[in-house]
């Protein structure tokens, strides 16, 4: 199924298996271009790939990418974006074992694209997402050249270490996010570090959880939407993408 925007950006929803189960992603890309292209991984934060996601999906192709919005949790099963979906999030949080095989699984649904160069796929991933960004870097997929995490929890998988990490990491932080804390940002960076891995940090000072989701005011809970720092974070993005698809 295919949806049509006002703009040159076209998306089309598209199944892929992970063993029995079956996953729907969404592909958005700039309809005028042609040839295989960069391609950036969208991983979804903890309500599934909704509507948010697809219209991040289509302002990553805005950017001249692929863009291969992710679905972690299978076809059909979507929380609400403004819902507790811890119940959709848990298995993948209890078991990362499965949750590695099913980033690896979107990661080759998305080289078989004919509209994706196989040799330049980032992933980038919000909340929950940014784990699932951090986790497939940690897996040492082949193909994989980057992850971005906004806001992302950032505890190791506890599965045998992939080393030496050849996917360059950018992490985008909220320095109040409780989430993440201190504690975890030091234990990550020892962990990027003893894992050879080229790797940024970004920590915004005074942004929460999920500081990039517009309209969220919930500060009580930790979650607060920070312009700023979601429109610096965006900034980092863009420049580190250009960076590791031309090769630096």
């Amino acid at each position: 199924m295919s949806r049509e925007t006002s703009s040159p950006i076209r998306g089309d929803f598209i199944d892929y298996p992970d063993g029995a189960t079956i996953c729907e992603g969404y592909v958005a890309q700039d309809g005028t271009q042609a040839g295989r292209r960069p391609c950036v991984l969208l991983a979804h934060a903890w309500d599934g790939l909704n509507a948010p996601m697809v219209a991040t999906a289509e302002a990553l192709a805005g950017l001249g990418y692929v863009c291969f919005a992710l679905d972690v949790y299978g076809k059909g099963v979507r929380g609400g974006v403004a819902d507790d979906n811890s119940r959709l999030m848990r298995p993948f949080m209890e078991d990362r074992g499965l949750l590695r095989r099913r980033l690896v699984a979107g990661l080759e649904a998305a080289a078989r694209h004919p509209s994706v160069d196989p040799e330049r796929i980032a992933i980038v991933g919000y909340c929950f997402g940014g784990l699932c960004a951090l986790d497939l870097a940690r897996s040492g997929a082949p193909g994989l050249k980057a992850a971005v995490s906004f806001h992302g929890v950032l505890t190791p998988p506890g599965l045998e270490p992939v080393r030496p990490l050849h996917a360059k990491v950018l992490i985008l932080h909220g320095w109040e996010d409780p989430t993440a804390p201190s504690s975890d940002v030091l234990a990550v960076a020892r962990e990027l570090t003893e894992a050879g891995a080229d790797w940024q940090l970004h920590a915004h000072g005074h942004a929460m959880h999920a500081f990039t989701f517009p309209g969220l005011h919930r500060p009580e809970a930790g979650l607060q939407y920070h312009p700023a720092a979601a429109r610096r974070s965006w900034a980092a993005m863009r420049a580190f993408l250009e960076e590791v698809f031309a090769g630096g």
